[in-house]
Parts: structure tokens; sequence; C-alpha cells
């Protein structure tokens, strides 16, 4: 039995606590949301099972009810090259489902997790029908096209302090992870595998974007000070070589 089927036979309903996350439900009219949640399922992702793969076909919309997802592929030489994580409150796979075509992309939980997923025809059905669900995707493609542009920019970086910043900036996103807020839990492995850092050279760019009054790393998690900082210019003595 592989992962992919594991986690589908581990679909549920989702309770009141869950539904309440789903930051989207909120733009729905009553008749609207009650088909969506009446179609909404969700699955208990175990560290390492996929959610989806390259090549295979959508059938659902996903977002993140609890935990921490990673999005990657593979390159022709097995080397991987993650594009940014999918913290709480975050769905993806928004132009794969409008165009029906197979995954570009593997999405991976990093840790235990709860994935809400809408059947694709559901989705449609809500892009046809529902003003306030399209203004929900509509926000989602324009925020996704300035994370993936940002994205290309910190590929670009040479210095693993900004490369962190700019990471953890993305990470914030009220728009895309509003179930965020102020803290994200994370630890610094798992913030090693997003970024493509050594966990080791991870907690030196904490500790220097810390010392910058940016974040402050606290149990568990790293709370954001001043996210426009991490987003911006101050940071450009870091980029200087040391």
């Amino acid at each position: 039995m592989n992962q992919d089927l594991s986690l589908h036979q581990r679909r549920r309903l989702p309770s009141q606590a869950e539904l309440a996350n789903i930051p989207w439900l909120t733009q729905l009219q009553p008749a609207e949301r009650e088909r969506a949640e009446a179609a909404l399922l969700v699955g208990d992702a175990a560290p390492g099972d996929y959610v989806c793969r390259v090549g295979r076909p959508v059938t659902y919309w996903f977002g993140v009810v609890e935990g921490l997802l990673k999005m990657s592929s593979d390159n022709a030489q097995g080397q991987t090259m993650t594009y940014t994580g999918v913290p709480p409150g975050g769905w993806f796979g928004e132009g794969t489902a409008m165009k029906r075509e197979p995954y570009r992309y593997n999405i991976q939980a990093l840790r235990k997790s709860i994935v809400a997923g809408l059947p694709i025809d559901t989705f449609h059905w809500l892009l046809d029908h529902s003003i306030g669900f399209n203004r929900f995707v509509m926000n989602q493609l324009n925020e996704r096209l300035g994370q993936f542009i940002a994205a290309r920019e910190i590929d670009r970086l040479n210095n693993p302090d900004v490369r962190v910043a700019r990471s953890l900036a993305s990470l914030f996103n009220p728009v895309l992870y509003p179930g965020v807020g102020e803290v994200l839990r994370i630890t610094q492995q798992e913030l090693a595998y997003l970024v493509g850092l050594s966990r080791q050279r991870v907690n030196e760019a904490l500790a220097a974007l810390e010392v910058e009054g940016a974040i402050r790393v606290e149990y568990g998690g790293l709370r954001v000070l001043d996210l426009a900082a991490l987003q911006s210019s101050i940071f450009q003595r870091l980029a200087e070589p040391r």
C-alpha cells in the first residue's frame, strides 16, 4: 500500500472546529456554504505522506487545516527543488484545479498534518455560482504570482541570512496563509528543508534576524515582530560578505 492510498483511505468528515479553520467558507452565501461543507473531506497526513504527486490527475483542491507541507519537484538528476512551504490556512493548486491538468509538483507533509480537500467538481460548481469564491480564488492567484516571483529572487540570493529572512516572510503571507498569525509553529530542521540550507546555518541566520529585531525564537516556533523588515532592504547589510 503506497502513501497516497493510505492517506486517501484516512479521509473523513471534518469537525466543526476544522471547518472553522477553512478561511474561504466565510466568503460563501448560505446555500453555497452548505454545499461546500457537505462535500469537504479531511485526511490525517503522517510525516512523509504525499498529498499529491507529479503527473497525478487533480481530484481535489487542497488546504492545510493543521501542520506543515512542502511543495517541491525533482529534476532529471534526482535533485529536489523546494518551492515553498504551506502552513495552516494555506490552500494551493487552484490553477491546476481550474485547468484540470496533472500536477507539476509534489506536496508532502513535513509533520503530522490535517489536510482538507474539496472535490474538483464542487470546486468548479463554486466557480460557476459564487462571486465570493471567485474573489477568493482570484486573490489567491494574484498572491501566488507574487510569491513565486519572490521565490525566484530568493533562489538567486547568495547570503543565507537574507534567504532565511525572505523565506520566512513568504510563510507569513496573511492572504495565502491566514491561519499562521504572528507565530509560525516550525522547527529549525523543517525550516532548513524549506530554505535548502543546513540546520546549523539556519540557526545562525535566525540568531542574526533576532538581533535585528525582526523575529523572536520561541519554544516550538517563531514569532514575527516586523514582517515588513523581513521583506525590505533593512537586511541589506546582511547581504554584504562577512
